[in-house]
This record gives C-alpha cells, sequence and structure tokens, in this order.
C-alpha cells in the first residue's frame, strides 16, 4: 500500500512516469522501507496505463462490493403498534455502553499495575 501511495504522490508531483528510484526516495523520505519486488511488481502492472483511468475502473469494481460492515440494520415497524420500542431499545443500549466506558477507566483506581 505505501508504495501504491508513492506512486500516487509522484504522478501528483508531476513526474507523469516516476521510477524505482523515484518511489524509494519519496519512501525514504519518510523513513519507510521500499521492498523492491513490491515496486518492480506495481510498476510492471501498470506500465502503459494512465493513473486516472485505473482508478475510474478500481471506483467501479469497489461499487459492487457490500460495505455492510457489522452494524445491524433497524428498519421502521410497518404497522401501528410497537413504534417506539425499537428507538428506545437504541437509547438505551447507549447509555448501556457509556457505562461500561466509565467502568473500564483505570483514573479512579488511584494506582497502575505497571509502576
Amino acid at each position: 500500500m505505501k508504495v501504491i501511495a508513492a506512486y500516487l504522490l509522484a504522478v501528483l508531483g508531476g513526474n507523469a512516469s516516476p521510477s524505482g528510484d523515484d518511489l524509494k526516495n519519496i519512501l525514504a523520505s519518510v523513513g519507510a522501507d521500499a521492498d523492491q519486488d513490491k515496486i518492480e511488481l506495481l510498476l510492471s502492472q501498470i506500465k502503459g496505463k494512465d493513473i486516472t483511468e485505473l482508478i475510474a475502473s478500481g471506483r467501479e469494481k469497489l461499487a459492487s462490493v457490500p460495505a455492510g460492515g457489522g452494524a445491524v440494520a433497524v428498519s421502521a415497524p410497518v404497522g401501528g403498534g410497537g413504534g417506539g420500542a425499537a428507538p428506545a431499545a437504541a437509547a438505551e443500549s447507549k447509555k448501556e455502553e457509556k457505562v461500561e466506558e466509565k467502568e473500564e477507566s483505570d483514573d479512579d483506581m488511584g494506582f497502575s499495575l505497571f509502576d
């Protein structure tokens, strides 16, 4: 990922076709290790291609990927009864989460286990 970021930084900086040495210099400037194999792989895969077209095609591919995560979706009630139960349950679970965060705090113990 850092090799791709270095490549994109070089292109944004005005270098339309960065070399492996350019990418190494960018990575070295921030103290990151440059893996020659990854640099060569990236440069071989994007050789002769326009970066804006690659990004556009990547966006199209990502648009079809579900991005739901682990959250539970709450739907609106269909009937007239029980409409207030779901929001009340959500508010109650938020209150419980806040209480748990305070319980896990070490501030009110007065000491640290690692001192």
